[in-house]
């Protein structure tokens, strides 16, 4: 299942996009984000999973815009600490 966590508004998409399928719980994500954005527990979407999958805390959803601005992708950048982390290759984010 892909989960989607953020917000749009008029300057644009903001999701951290996980792919709850891929993920396994490992909590690299969380480690490597400089900025507590991630967390691991229950699959909030599928509550008949027993699985343990990576989710954005709900205090950050309505702002990863700003908390993630630092790690930010530009030009010639490496990836997002995050999606750098994720050996699943679950994470992604639409800016």
């Amino acid at each position: 299942m892909i989960a989607n966590y953020g917000y749009k508004d008029g300057s644009g998409d903001y999701f951290i996009v996980i792919d709850t399928d891929k993920c396994n719980g490992c909590k690299d994500c969380v480690t490597a984000c400089p900025y507590g954005v991630m967390d691991v527990g229950p699959d909030e979407n599928d509550p008949l999973s027993d699985e343990e999958v990576a989710f954005v805390t709900e205090a950050e959803r309505k702002k990863i815009k700003y908390t993630c601005a630092p790690c930010k992708p530009m030009t010639n950048r490496p990836p997002l600490p995050c999606i750098a982390a994720c050996k699943q290759e679950a994470i992604s984010h639409s800016w």
